[in-house]
């Protein structure tokens, strides 16, 4: 995004804002700048549309769908980096995170850890 205008911000956050209300009757109101590029004028653009920013703590390359990590490996590096305030970043996209996500929340959920949403989170 810190390549864009001002109004090519404004469009891309609004477009997706649109849709995404329209499909699930969701107000959005928190972005994650993609690929965590940022510049004081998208921040600037975005909190002027009433975005709060929020950036992720844990992230791992699950990204590249002809690249997929190893599905026990990837168990391992999620658990084993889970920390209280955690806000992970996993890609939708990743056949991998589909295929563990169930078992990673069922364990995580074992080692005492709660999800909540960002509006649920104590600051």
């Amino acid at each position: 995004m810190p390549s864009l205008t001002e109004e090519e911000i404004k469009k891309e956050v609004m477009d997706l804002h649109q849709s995404v209300y329209e499909k699930f009757g969701y107000e959005m109101k928190y972005i994650r700048p993609p690929k965590g590029e940022f510049s004081e004028k998208t921040m600037q653009v975005t909190n002027s549309l009433g975005y709060k920013t929020v950036m992720w703590s844990f992230a791992y390359e699950d990204w590249n769908e002809e690249k997929q990590p190893d599905e026990e490996k990837a168990k391992e590096k999620i658990l084993k980096n889970l920390h209280n305030g955690e806000i992970m970043l996993l890609h939708g996209n990743s056949k991998t995170n589909t295929n563990i996500l169930d078992s990673i929340i069922k364990e995580a959920k074992n080692m005492g850890y709660e999800f909540k949403s960002l509006d649920e989170f104590e600051r």
